[in-house]
């Protein structure tokens, strides 16, 4: 594979910088206070369709609506996009649809599920997160699937079963919430990422004490696990923006004690990539590499939900303050405005953005001006 630090040094090297040495994903360092990028000046965006503003030289179209509640998307192996609900209210009623083309309107394939936030095509399966279980989909003969099973099922009240994702290895990632504001956690899978065989077996732990994990993506071909953590609520003026970070095996992020404050709590805890804003719902994440142009560049995208924004974190890799390799660093700007409520964020094959607006039920694709509509 690839390593994520070689293609940030060739982004750097066209940019005119100096190349860093690997990354470390590990290394240690508190998350600052910083000014809330939601808020930042955002006058370099201008209209670039589909009432969203963003930068120059994108072209955002409506690629399907009448989705309420879309909380989770995914590309099958014939370019088929499938949306998946979840309503803040758990009836039960949460499904799976399919789009076919551009423009195409949602056929539902699937119902009766219960807060489907995760989705992702493995082959010629789907795998499904939703409430305390993950599920996978067999054989859709573009009616139906054939088939479908409960391959791992999560303890009563672990909490909420958020993104998940295919890794570099084989196995499936998903991010699982406390299932409380503060609270020391009892089970071992609570505010955690956990990793699993495509089969559901050898269940692991893979990172602990993250309050909420919501989006996970991993950078194209390579094996570096960007989140999105959801912080606590209950600081008052204390309270700390979310987070978008790079998630190591073994590592422990500390909630509920450490929150980025200086203090011992936070003594050994990870650095996150960047700092997103304060109560802000961070939501899905994807990783462009350059496909949608230079001001773009090599970049992590992340929806937040709650401010209706979608932000850029451009990375660039820097040497760590202890010489024990570099991390990856960023700043989270506005980059695209004129949504209610985004939540997923993912890819295509040509770097296209796919975003669903939760609120407005609909899916807009973003790509460079002038490139094929899909």
């Amino acid at each position: 594979m690839r390593p994520l630090a070689t293609i940030l040094v060739l982004a750097l090297i066209a940019m005119g910088c100096v190349a860093a040495p690997a990354i470390s994903p590990t290394a240690s360092s508190s998350p600052s206070v910083v000014a809330s990028p939601a808020a930042a000046a955002a006058s370099e965006l201008v209209g670039i369709g589909a009432g969203l503003q963003g930068p120059a030289g994108l072209a955002a179209t409506v690629y399907t609506a009448g989705l309420p509640n879309v909380a989770a998307l995914a590309l099958d192996g014939e370019g088929r996009l499938w949306a998946a609900t979840a309503a803040i209210q758990d009836a039960g009623t949460n499904t799976i649809s399919v789009v076919s083309t551009a423009g195409a309107a949602p056929r539902t394939i699937v119902r009766g599920l219960h807060t489907v936030l995760g989705l992702v095509w493995v082959g010629d399966d789907l795998y499904v997160a939703s409430k305390e279980q993950v599920s996978v989909y067999r054989s859709f003969d573009d009616t139906a699937f054939a088939s479908s099973q409960v391959i791992v099922t999560f303890p009563a009240g672990v909490g909420e079963v958020n993104g998940i994702a295919s890794g570099p290895d084989g196995r499936l990632y998903v991010g699982i919430s406390a299932p409380c504001n503060a609270c020391v956690t009892t089970l071992a899978d609570s505010a955690a990422i956990v990793s699993f065989a495509p089969d559901g077996s050898d269940l692991r732990l893979v990172a602990r004490g993250i309050r909420a994990p919501v989006g996970l993506a991993f950078f194209p071909n390579a094996d570096e696990l960007f989140v999105t953590m959801n912080q606590r609520d209950d600081l008052g003026d204390e309270t700390p923006g979310d987070l978008l970070a790079i998630v190591g095996a073994g590592q422990d992020w500390g909630f509920p004690d450490c929150y980025g404050q200086v203090d011992p709590a936070c003594g050994d805890v990870p650095g996150p990539v960047a700092v997103l804003d304060t109560h802000a719902a961070a939501s899905g994440v994807a990783i462009v590499t350059g496909e949608l142009g230079p001001t773009v560049g090599t970049s992590a995208v992340v929806a937040e939900w709650a401010k209706g924004v979608v932000l850029r974190v451009g990375l660039t890799s820097a040497a760590s303050a202890t010489g024990s390799g570099a991390v990856v660093t960023g700043t989270a700007v506005p980059f695209l405005t004129g949504f209610q409520s985004p939540v997923p964020v993912i890819t295509d094959g040509t770097g296209a953005l796919f975003i669903g607006d939760w609120a407005a039920g609909t899916v807009i694709r973003v790509a460079a001006a002038g490139s094929p509509s899909g």
